[in-house]
């Protein structure tokens, strides 16, 4: 299998050129970095020439706190996991978006449709933004939800909270009501105990 990998490895270094970023094939994995600005492209020649036609898997990925914060890379990026079942290969694809404020990489849905909703997913998880997606909206928060809750930087007590108002007789939006608290694990001791 190394040897099958090893050979993938340079044709795709020889094909994709000056948009393959990096190539790491490391635990029988072999990884790619391509350039986001031509994502699209490099994919099509993916799935038309090497026969990757399926995208099992794209999500989000926040570097922020990577190698406790000393990364010094981008903040974010797509990865997808791409399966050929007829070479029996599989093949990790990671892009990163350019800027860190406002993350913006090309939509894969003309490539593989069924990259939909797991671009909807990034997008309300990370607030990704997937250029030319049909309908990219979100797919697990509610519409009123503000933030994205997979970021690192995303508070864990959240920022709203909703709750039925009886008075109203509807749903309400407020700001979180929680108060922080530190919990400290209560440890009990039995005189008798293991003995």
């Amino acid at each position: 299998m190394a040897s099958k990998l090893e050979a993938l490895k340079t044709s795709l270094e020889a094909t994709l050129g000056g948009e393959l970023k990096l190539a790491v094939l490391d635990r029988g994995e072999l990884t790619i970095v391509l350039r986001a600005a031509n994502a699209v492209q490099s994919c099509t020649t993916l799935r038309d020439q090497f026969g990757f036609e399926e995208c099992i898997d794209l999500c989000g990925v926040d570097y922020s706190a990577y190698k406790d914060g000393q990364y010094d890379g981008l903040r974010f990026a797509v990865v997808c996991h791409l399966l050929s079942v007829k070479n029996n290969i599989r093949l990790r694809v990671r892009f990163f978006a350019e800027e860190d404020d406002f993350p913006v990489v090309p939509s894969l849905v003309n490539v593989w449709p069924g990259v939909n909703w797991f671009e909807r997913e990034a997008f309300d998880l990370y607030g990704i933004v997937f250029e030319g997606h049909p309908d990219l909206r979100r797919i697990l928060t509610d519409y009123g939800f503000v933030g994205h809750p997979f970021r690192k930087d995303f508070p864990l007590s959240g920022h709203v909270e909703m709750r039925y108002d009886p008075v109203q007789g509807r749903v309400i939006y407020q700001p979180v009501t929680i108060e922080p608290r530190e919990i400290t694990p209560r440890i009990l001791r039995e005189e008798n105990y293991g003995g």
